[in-house]
């Protein structure tokens, strides 16, 4: 059978399994206020950007009981890129630069207009030179084409690290095109809001962590050893159908009811322990980690990649002299009234800002989480979250009556 096929019968399409999940999750949780003595009362993060949009889309948080909270983290690339970036790429664009970017980071707005843009949209709206791309291997094509001085926007977390290393080894970027490495690294932003809600802990507290799949599949689960070790919850690794989601609430809600903080491996069909070692190695053949800011959040040791020296020829910052941000010059870049570095460290719900479907609409972003598919913000603008998914569940029949 297609694996396609596979796993939209198995992962997606299981009504039966999901209500036998939810019945599984809902007896481990008796199970856990018969052992502390009180009705448990806890909090699970999905970090990565596509597990809040599978988890959004398909309403999984009307399915579970009350008492069992899904909070998102900072796991989206384009949400977290600091507003400086965007301010010199927009330069370059209206400096007669070609500016390669990914569709979401497009409308990606500033905290404060350059010659009077706020995004690239409107950077190319006012005759900067931006091109819109599905990877790096586009912009390679088109700049080798027309030959003029080019600059690939190269945001994402260690998912597209590898590819980006490939065409650094390789050498296979024409003279013309630079790489702005905007690449950041997971585990230094799970470890930092993790630790923003020990200092101040939340009421639910956050039990478990749900890491995430497409990352792993690059890191390997033991990227996040240190995490369940450190912060003495469980960690599984997921993959992104509802099926996948359900799997690892319910892992978690077993290893807290053994009284275990380890990292569990559901998503096994592309995740191992190891992780792709021939993709970490070039990694770190053609980048170093250095410290790097993450918008809104602050500036993280060792959570970003920066082009090595022996590929410098490469590098956009020292074709174009634009600066690294350091620790000194960061500040929390985000619009004022919006509250998506709060919605990023698990904090607050986009719900609770008052921009929210307002001012900052998908249409019309404000803020950074509104922007990409992956952003909180834009998940819960489009698919209903915040009590829309609730009342559908109960209209048709998927809650009980005392709305488990």
């Amino acid at each position: 059978m297609d694996s396609r096929l596979v796993i939209e019968s198995v992962f997606r399409e299981n009504r039966e399994l999901a209500y036998q999940l939810r019945d599984y999750i809902v007896r481990m949780l008796e199970k856990l206020q018969e052992r502390w003595g009180s009705p448990p009362r806890l909090k699970v993060m999905d970090f990565c950007g596509t597990h809040e949009w599978t988890i959004t889309h398909y309403g999984i948080r009307s399915l579970l009981p009350k008492n069992l909270e899904l909070v998102a983290g900072p796991g989206c690339p384009v949400c977290v890129t600091p507003s400086h970036e965007i301010e010199a790429a927009i330069r370059l664009a209206l400096d007669g630069i070609t500016v390669y970017t990914y569709g979401d980071s497009y409308r990606l707005r500033t905290v404060k207009p350059v010659r009077g843009a706020f995004s690239l949209a409107e950077a190319r709206a006012l005759g900067g030179s931006v091109k819109v791309v599905t990877s790096i291997y586009d912009a390679i094509f088109d700049a080798e084409r027309h030959g003029k001085p080019s600059v690939f926007l190269g945001i994402g977390f260690e998912t597209v690290a590898p590819g980006y290393a490939h065409v650094l080894l390789g050498h296979l970027m024409p003279k013309n095109l630079h790489l702005l490495s905007l690449v950041r690294l997971t585990p230094p932003a799970m470890f930092y809001s993790l630790g923003m809600l020990r200092e101040k802990p939340p009421e639910p507290p956050v039990m478990g962590v749900i890491a995430p799949g497409h990352v792993s599949t690059i890191t390997g689960a033991k990227a996040w050893v240190p995490v369940a070790e450190t912060f003495g919850i469980p960690v599984v690794v997921a993959g992104f159908e509802p099926i996948d989601v359900m799997m690892a609430i319910a892992l978690i809600l077993r290893q807290l009811l053994q009284g275990r903080a380890e990292v569990e491996i559901e998503y096994k069909r592309a995740v191992t322990f190891d992780g792709d070692l021939r993709a970490q190695a070039a990694i770190s053949r053609a980048f170093q980690v250095v410290d790097a800011a993450w918008r809104g959040i602050g500036f993280l040791p060792r959570s970003g990649y920066e082009i090595r020296e022996e590929y410098s020829e490469h590098d956009a910052r020292k074709a174009y002299g634009i600066p690294s941000m350091k620790v000194e010059d960061w500040r929390k870049d985000i619009p004022p009234g919006c509250k998506c570095a709060e919605v990023v460290l698990g904090k607050a719900k986009p719900t609770d800002c008052p921009l929210f479907l307002k001012r900052c609409s998908p249409s019309t972003p404000y803020g950074p989480c509104m922007v990409s598919i992956e952003g909180t913000c834009a998940i819960w603008a489009r698919f209903g979250e915040g009590g829309l998914t609730e009342e559908m569940a109960k209209e048709l029949g998927l809650l009980r009556p005392e709305g488990r």
